[in-house]
């Protein structure tokens, strides 16, 4: 029987939209299940802060009045309000691999971004660049860390299928060596030792300050970067309500310049580790799971999802600052006891920034790809 593509409308459809991955995947051992929870969190437009500058639509296709793919379409007026631009974009594709249900989910997303005006069609986001971006194409091998996608094999070609192409790939890059590259370890060293300079760790007890220092310095130093979007204050505050249940404050670093903030890191613990086998469910027994992992036992991978040094202090002046702050953040994992982190993502093209991270021991070990699609009417 043929496809059809309906909105989603009303709990038992979003259900179903939620749920759909988990027969998906179920025979995929690098899959890891989402906390429930979490994902209803996520489409609600009370507690998902991008969905207040945002308009999305979800959709479900059905074959024989069984669920076999979904997608979602949104405009989000930041980004189009930053770049000049009506493009629209697309997440949470899943599908089962058929070329028909694909193309029919496309056609439904498409319909709607026409709809409201966009000329342009980008993705996977889901929902923003802000938050889990790309679809995997290379490191199907190892699970995805924290707030990063996972996808099956075959969703390029469906992708593809239906009329997009590459728009740009991001790395992901994995950090488990301490290499300082000799010529910076001296300026390193000679950085720590200079009165003007203090590093300082993350203060849990202002955790929310921290998290919109850190948030600032991050919309100032990535605003060049293609697709940047800027973090808004109502999305910090949720980042930061989110990252306080998890956070290892020895991996928020902080350097400052005679008192000002002039670049910071944030990594965070991949809780992906502590809950791939609770299947979702935090009942009857997957909260003390994931408490006992968390606190006693502890987490031993990490994610480091912000690097940034403020423009003004890219001088020769402070020319080893961001391999400072890769150097701090590295000592503070190895003495917490990590074995190894992912730094992610960085875009293809952002050359000195890919140097930086080889020269500090990373090596690139997943690839995503962002796809991309005129709208014509």
């Amino acid at each position: 029987m043929s496809v059809t593509v309906t909105p989603v409308s009303g709990r038992r459809d979003l259900d179903a939209f939620i749920k759909l991955p988990f027969r998906l995947y179920r025979e995929d051992p690098n899959w890891v299940p989402p906390l429930l929870y979490l994902e209803r969190k996520r489409f609600n437009a009370k507690t998902n802060p991008f969905l207040q500058h945002a308009d999305a639509q979800l959709f479900l296709a059905h074959r024989n009045g069984r669920v076999v793919g979904r997608i979602s379409a949104q405009v989000d007026h930041e980004h189009n309000r930053f770049h000049e631009e009506r493009t629209g974009f697309f997440g949470f594709f899943e599908s089962e691999d058929e070329a028909e249900t694909a193309r029919a989910l496309f056609e439904a997303a498409e319909d709607w971004l026409r709809q409201h005006g966009m000329e342009a069609a980008r993705g996977p986001l889901s929902f923003s660049i802000n938050q889990e971006v790309g679809l995997l194409i290379e490191g199907f091998d190892t699970p995805p860390m924290i707030m990063m996608p996972y996808s099956r094999p075959y969703y390029g070609r469906l992708i593809e299928g239906a009329g997009f192409q590459k728009a740009k790939d991001l790395y992901a890059w994995r950090y488990d060596t301490e290499t300082v590259p000799p010529k910076a370890r001296r300026a390193v060293e000679e950085l720590r030792q200079r009165p003007d300079i203090n590093i300082r760790k993350g203060d849990i007890s202002r955790f929310d300050e921290e998290i919109a220092t850190i948030l600032e310095t991050f919309n100032s130093t990535w605003s060049g970067n293609w697709g940047f979007v800027p973090v808004t204050p109502a999305e910090a505050h949720h980042l930061a309500a989110d990252l306080r249940q998890i956070v290892d404050t020895n991996l928020v670093v902080i350097v400052e310049v005679d008192g000002e903030t002039a670049g910071v890191v944030l990594a965070a613990p991949n809780i992906n580790e502590a809950i791939r086998d609770l299947n979702g469910h935090l009942f009857p027994f997957g909260w003390a799971k994931l408490l006992w992992r968390l606190k006693v036992r502890g987490l031993k991978t990490g994610r480091l999802m912000i690097l940034g040094v403020k423009e003004k202090y890219r001088t020769r002046n402070y020319l080893a600052l961001a391999y400072l702050l890769c150097d701090e953040v590295y000592r503070a994992a190895r003495d917490g006891g990590y074995r190894w982190a992912e730094f992610s993502w960085t875009l293809e093209d952002n050359n000195a920034v890919n140097t930086m991270i080889r020269n500090v021991g990373c090596r690139k070990y997943k690839t995503y790809r962002l796809y991309e699609k005129p709208l014509t009417s």
